[in-house]
């Protein structure tokens, strides 16, 4: 209570103190954008997007600014306040405390509203507001050394085309220009001039001729000439070539010889020649390449038009084979030959190092009382069998031991360890009636790996697994990859009296843990798009069977009953997942982004359970952060305070997450976050080893567990390190308190994450 007096008292002294006493008699504190009204003829609805672009023309951010924002500040300016209050000593301690801490004053005479408005009137004319105007006030309280700006916008009607010149048709490359501008919902009578769509136009149709052939055309030597005189209040343009405009930009090329320099790591090496169907190879020895490897690599085709589309394809293709370091694409005229519209291209790569090593590290923190650090160890081989195969070897490994008083004289309680291996090609091992296209910008995936998991007070479980899938991008926005046989064998080799008894009272909790074979199929799709620069979407889906084709050739052989495979179960099941990210930009590099996310896996036929490794949980550093992993669900269930390793049950069979993230910059690299987070799961079917756990359409807003919370993120391009810390606000369970916030305790609530990467 002392302490918190303590503030509040040191809060009010802040609040009253001076914040312009040392602002000149001539100047005025800012305090903030107060807005940007914009007025227009009649009902007219003035473009948002417009709109947009006025606000951020015009907003500066004041001192102590929430969050970044122009028009929001917190309270209690501790800066303004130590400008205006305390000595600046010279030098010593107490100069370093003071240049910590101190802000200089933003004034209005800094932002400078009068060029502002300038900048207005100007924004205006660009999107075809010619007869707008743009004024500036100044709105002030009682305290006159003080004032935030109001931007008033009398927009007027916007100029529209009423008549368009094309270019003559006296060349290809105006008949093409022309038949481009056509197509541009910019470029039509009746919309709206803005030299904005003018340029991004003219952009696009650079880029469009640029991949027929004309390479040396750039967006520049494309000109508009606008008239407003014809027709007051509308726009004439014409489409015209700049007069600057080299010759060499209006010819048309097509593609000379191709040579290809494939570079040693290290340099050096004696060059060997080989004359290939996509042009010259020039390897410098030893080098090892599987024959045809480049060749398949290379969009470009001698003879036929040049396109910088093929230049982009080729170094894509080249970049997907994950062999070299660097690859480059010049391309230089011809003059060799008589034709003088030949461009040859040259391609030079220069190989990776063959061998990468890598080591992670973790440590983690749970609620059940366990701590442990885990660690990961990688080897990576580049171009294995000279076709740009990618052979990955990790080793994984974990372990944890018990805090507390209950614990047992076991330094050693539990570990997990695991030998995984993959196998990629890169290119698809497929018949030949497979178009070549998406042969080559496939990849082929062999996986081997085995984990053992030891929790001596439980169970001790091993897994083995193997997979062979696909993987190729079939758009530009959209991955697919589609395992075509993955196959599992879980094997609970050794239990404890005290698991028996624990899995004694839950059956189907057994059943999800025996040992069994999971032969999966399983198609996955990803689309991933920025649709525009404050707008992007991902979404996600995922669906897989298990068991049904072995099932149906048991039962086409009249097999009946329980189907076994090498003597042992196989589980039959069928799971899908799919979540949508949105993400908004709300100003600068502000965002917010939202994520929904639905799953479920129902047994059926030779299984009356999903096995346990196949089945959803809640919480943890990408869920419901504000608890930890698997300490929530299913449902309104809670698993028995006397179950020390208890949260191995809180698992179900179908999951609904819903996640919402401001994320926002701080400092340099450092960001910050504040999320809100819903979610849990649920069984489909009815347990009454689980009471509360089965998903009800009346209880599933109350199952909810709701939590929020703040974070940070340094940000560092290739690495993103993040820390979360949750604060619960709804549990789904019983806490003996009463309405919606029914956490035990604020202290109980918080829950840490350090994780790598964004959430979502």
């Amino acid at each position: 209570m002392r302490k918190l007096i303590i503030y509040v008292c040191v809060a009010i002294l802040l609040a009253g103190c001076s914040t312009t006493r040392r602002i000149g008699n001539d100047e005025i504190l800012y305090t903030g954008l107060k807005g940007v009204d914009i007025e227009t003829p009649g009902k007219e609805k003035f473009p948002e997007g417009v709109r947009s672009t006025l606000t951020e023309a015009v907003s500066v951010k004041p001192n102590n600014s929430l969050l970044g924002s122009s028009s929001v500040r917190y309270p209690f300016p501790l800066g303004l306040w130590v400008y205006n209050n305390w000595p600046n000593p010279p030098k010593g301690f107490k100069h370093w405390i003071y240049e910590k801490l101190v802000a200089t004053p933003v004034l209005v005479s800094e932002v400078r509203p009068e060029v502002r408005v300038h900048m207005l009137d100007e924004l205006l004319d660009n999107n075809g507001y010619f007869s707008g105007t743009s004024s500036y006030e100044l709105v002030q309280k009682r305290n006159k050394k003080k004032a935030s700006i109001l931007y008033k916008v009398n927009a007027g009607n916007p100029y529209l085309i009423d008549s368009i010149i094309y270019l003559s048709d006296s060349i290809p490359l105006y008949h093409l220009i022309d038949s481009l501008a056509r197509k541009s919902k910019y470029f039509q009578v009746g919309s709206r001039y803005s030299t904005d769509s003018l340029a991004h136009l003219r952009v696009n149709i650079a880029n469009a001729v640029r991949n027929k052939g004309y390479y040396y055309f750039r967006p520049e030597y494309i000109q508009y000439l606008a008239d407003s005189t014809l027709n007051p209040g509308s726009i004439a343009i014409k489409l015209d070539i700049a007069d600057n405009t080299p010759s060499l930009a209006l010819s048309q090329y097509r593609t000379g010889e191709i040579t290809t320099y494939i570079y040693k790591n290290r340099g050096g090496g004696t060059p060997d020649t080989t004359e290939t169907e996509r042009g010259t190879l020039i390897r410098y020895m030893p080098s090892r390449l599987r024959e045809g490897l480049i060749p398949s690599c290379i969009a470009f085709r001698e003879g036929r038009t040049f396109s910088v589309r093929q230049m982009n394809n080729t170094q894509m293709r080249l970049a997907r084979l994950g062999i070299f370091n660097n690859i480059g694409i010049n391309v230089e005229r011809d003059t060799t030959h008589l034709d003088d519209h030949l461009l040859n291209v040259i391609i030079e790569c220069t190989y990776d190092r063959p061998l990468e090593a890598s080591i992670e590290a973790n440590v983690s923190s749970k609620s059940n009382s366990y701590l442990g650090p885990g660690i990961s160890l990688g080897l990576t081989n580049r171009n294995l069998f000279g076709g740009g195969e990618l052979l990955t070897v990790a080793l994984t490994g974990s372990y944890e031991w018990q805090t507390g008083s209950g614990r047992n004289n076991s330094v050693f309680n539990s570990y997990e360890v695991g030998l995984n291996g993959t196998l990629a090609f890169p290119r698809l091992l497929a018949p030949k009636f497979i178009p070549r296209t998406r042969r080559s910008t496939s990849w082929t995936r062999l996986s081997l790996g085995a984990d053992l998991l030891n929790r001596p007070h439980y169970f001790k479980l091993s897994q083995f697994n193997a997979g062979f899938a696909y993987d190729w991008q079939s758009s530009k926005y959209i991955s697919t990859t589609w395992t075509l046989f993955k196959l599992t064998y879980n094997k609970l080799q050794h239990t404890t009296p005290v698991f028996d008894s624990i899995m004694n009272a839950n059956p189907a909790i057994a059943l999800s843990f025996q040992s069994q074979y999971i032969p999966q199929m399983s198609y996955g799709l990803v689309y991933d798009r920025a649709m525009n620069r404050s707008n992007t979407i991902n979404v996600q889906f995922t669906a897989q069977e298990a068991g049904n084709i072995f099932w149906s050739i048991y039962e086409l052989c009249g097999k009946k009953g329980e189907k076994m495979l090498f003597k042992t179960p196989f589980s039959q099941f069928i799971k899908g997942y799919g979540q949508v990210v949105y993400g908004r930009r709300l100003f600068s590099d502000h965002w917010l982004v939202n994520r929904i996310g639905i799953g479920a896996a129902y047994a059926y036929g030779n299984s009356t359970q999903v096995p346990y490794s196949e089945q959803f949980y809640c919480g943890g550093a990408n869920s419901v952060r504000a608890f930890t992993v698997r300490s929530i669900g299913p449902g309104s269930y809670r698993a028995p305070a006397d179950q020390v390793n208890g949260y191995f049950d809180q698992t179900g069979t179908f999951l609904f997450i819903a996640n919402s993230e401001y994320r926002f910059p701080i400092l340099g690299p450092l960001h910050g976050a504040v999320f809100l987070d819903a979610g849990n799961v649920w069984t489909l079917k009815n347990e009454p080893e689980r009471p509360g756990g089965q998903l009800q359409a009346r209880s599933f807003l109350k199952d909810l567990a709701v939590g929020t919370g703040v974070g940070l993120r340094f940000d560092i391009s290739m690495l993103i390190l993040r820390g979360d810390l949750g604060i619960g606000i709804h549990a789904p369970y019983d806490t003996g308190k009463h309405g919606y916030y029914n956490m035990e305790s604020f202290k109980k609530s918080l829950a840490f994450h350090l994780a790598i990467g964004y959430p979502f």
